[in-house]
């Protein structure tokens, strides 16, 4: 099998990142606009300044980085919070701008002002991540924009040695709804083909952040409504991802329940998916917004240390099951 080249530096910071079986078990909150909106809603509406979303970020971070073997969190509000993470959990930084100017066609992307992956190194860091709304069938003029983006970054991250994480968020240019049924039946072509153009060398990319390449919504034993998938068909689209790509690669959660996700990795595990681990956010956490926003801080602790924990913990114990080392996937240069 063809495995990844990376330097002794970068499998140090990946070592810092996984739990001892080297599986990436780690927790998202970078989450900004959404988020604090989720936050306001929850608050009874009206304006709520930033330190809401800090502090917020705050109480995530210590109260559940005991439980995961890395935190990723963005530079904006999320850096407070990194000050925060138990002691044995790594660091993964986000680089880009939240969202994208939906004036301008293409969902193009954009880094922060005022930051570098010098910079996102220097302050502690062990990986750099970025995200990338991608659609395999946009126009060539499109997605020759995103690729010298990510070659760009991917060059950044190799002259500081620090592991680069590329997440990638399908859609359709057409903007067809990626929660429908019709989105559901393109889905494994744009998982499995943004997978495989990404997995070029001159992207550099360490690690893949992706979707699970069915929506698990329409797939047969999953939904009352007419499946899209049949499981076996599901567990097809599965296998075929993961031989996509020779990078180690991980899930999102994408914001399903915390038992649907746990579910969705056994599926993985058995199609024969050879994935790293997770980073998982809102199907961890998501609960805990309207308890801080409504009832306050220590409210919110209570539920952390209660079911944040379980959800973890759970989550920790399929892991241990399902998912491979990323090390089977990695050579040292």
């Amino acid at each position: 099998m063809k495995k990844s080249l990376i330097s002794q530096e970068k499998f140090d910071h990946m070592t810092r990142l996984s739990d001892g079986q080297q599986i990436i078990a780690a927790l998202a909150i970078d989450q900004r606009g959404a988020l604090k909106r989720l936050l306001a809603a929850a608050a009874g509406g009206g304006e709520f300044g930033d330190e809401i979303l800090v502090d917020f970020k705050k109480v995530i971070s210590s109260d559940l980085t005991p439980y995961a073997s890395s935190i990723l969190l963005d530079c904006e509000y999320g850096v407070p919070a990194s000050k925060l993470r138990a002691g044995t959990c790594g660091f993964i930084a986000g680089y880009e701008k939240t969202g994208y100017d939906a004036s301008t066609p293409g969902r193009l992307p954009d880094l922060l002002d005022n930051w570098s992956v010098k910079r996102i190194k220097d302050l502690g860091a062990d990986a750099v991540k970025i995200l990338l709304y991608y659609d395999v069938d946009d126009r060539a003029e499109i997605n020759d924009i995103k690729h010298a983006w990510i070659e760009r970054i991917g060059s950044e991250c190799q002259a500081e040695e620090i592991p680069y994480f590329v997440e990638i968020l399908t859609y359709d240019a057409s903007d067809m709804d990626v929660t429908s049924r019709e989105y559901a039946a393109l889905k494994p072509h744009k998982v499995t083909g943004a997978m495989r153009e990404f997995s070029k060398p001159c992207y550099k990319a360490d690690v893949l952040k992706v979707e699970v390449p069915v929506n698990m919504n329409f797939v047969e034993g999953y939904t009352d409504e007419e499946p899209v998938y049949s499981l076996e068909e599901a567990k097809g689209y599965f296998k075929e991802q993961a031989e996509a790509t020779h990078l180690p690669f991980i899930f999102l959660s994408a914001g399903v329940s915390a038992s649907l996700f746990q579910e969705t990795l056994v599926v993985a595990k058995e199609a024969g998916s050879t994935f790293n681990g997770v980073l998982c956010g809102r199907a961890t956490w998501k609960d805990a917004v309207a308890i801080f926003a409504s009832q306050g801080q220590e409210a919110a602790k209570a539920w952390l240390g209660d079911k944040g924990r379980k959800n973890m913990e759970d989550l920790n114990t399929v892991l241990s099951s399902t998912a491979s080392p990323w090390t089977d996937k990695v050579q040292i240069k």
